[in-house]
């Protein structure tokens, strides 16, 4: 059985959920305590899976059996279920795999529900593996951070037009700057003109969304798993318990030693 890989109160306003959702609340239910989820319905294959093995009782007795704090929590794999101390455990299944439903408008903040998958070399396609889920602890991220991120992708593309509309009027605009102001001014507006239409228009440019950049400098996220992973849902209340599960002290397998059950998920009434 091969092993997955997975390479305090809301905000007000902020973190309430603005798209309605089809699909009913769900409970989990864990013996650190309750947790409600929403379910996406612009992911509806995996969030209809998940419903549908929600009803199944299928997560009933499972453990969260790999917790990495300030990362994620994942749980429901089947082997988990009465599975003795110590073992290794986490077993996925490729019957139950899903093709992935990125959407740009979810992210990896803290509560997200997604779906884990094996790496990308066995599963270039990305697809999940639908027979566990996680949910994401995050960390919180500095703004000067976020700006980091978004400069290491930008700063180059900069500077690559700089190179190559700046830097071969240097000589003149120096010449300029000591002989004639007005004529150095007038050039140097004309040059930075075209520099800053240039990087206006340039492809490849990357800017973190304002929902995620407060969401990330205030309750914290995941950032590296986006794009990478599908989010099909999100924890509405019960986010302490989350940090309870991710402050377990856990073996070299990342499972917490005093088990993390999830006593039951299900629909609420």
């Amino acid at each position: 059985m091969r092993k997955i890989i997975l390479f305090t109160l809301f905000l007000a306003g902020f973190l309430s959920v603005k798209a309605q959702t089809n699909y009913p609340t769900v409970v989990i239910e864990t013996n650190y305590g309750t947790m409600k989820a929403m379910l996406y319905d612009d992911t509806p294959n995996h969030s209809s899976h998940f419903l549908k093995l929600v009803k199944q009782g299928y997560f009933n007795g499972t453990l969260f059996h790999r917790v990495i704090k300030e990362f994620m929590i994942q749980g429901g794999a089947q082997d988990s279920r009465n599975a003795p101390a110590g073992a290794q455990i986490g077993g996925g299944r490729t019957d139950m795999d899903i093709m992935p439903e990125f959407r740009d408008n979810y992210f990896h903040k803290k509560g997200a529900l997604a779906a884990p998958r094996r790496g990308d070399n066995e599963n270039p396609r990305k697809k999940s593996d639908a027979s566990q889920f996680y949910i994401v602890h995050g960390k919180v991220y500095t703004q000067g951070r976020l700006d980091s991120m978004e400069m290491a992708v930008n700063v180059p593309i900069k500077n690559k037009i700089i190179r190559e509309h700046y830097l071969p009027h240097k000589d003149d605009l120096a010449k300029l700057k000591a002989t004639d102001a007005g004529a150095f001014n007038a050039m140097l507006d004309s040059v930075l003109h075209v520099v800053d239409s240039l990087y206006e228009a340039a492809p490849g440019k990357f800017f973190l969304p304002a929902e995620l950049k407060e969401a990330y400098s205030t309750i914290g996220g995941a950032h590296h798993l986006d794009g990478e992973y599908t989010v099909f849902g999100e924890v509405t209340e019960g986010l302490e318990v989350i940090d309870k599960i991710a402050a377990l002290p856990v073996d070299g397998n990342n499972r917490p030693k005093k088990d993390a059950k999830i006593l039951r998920i299900y629909i609420e009434n």
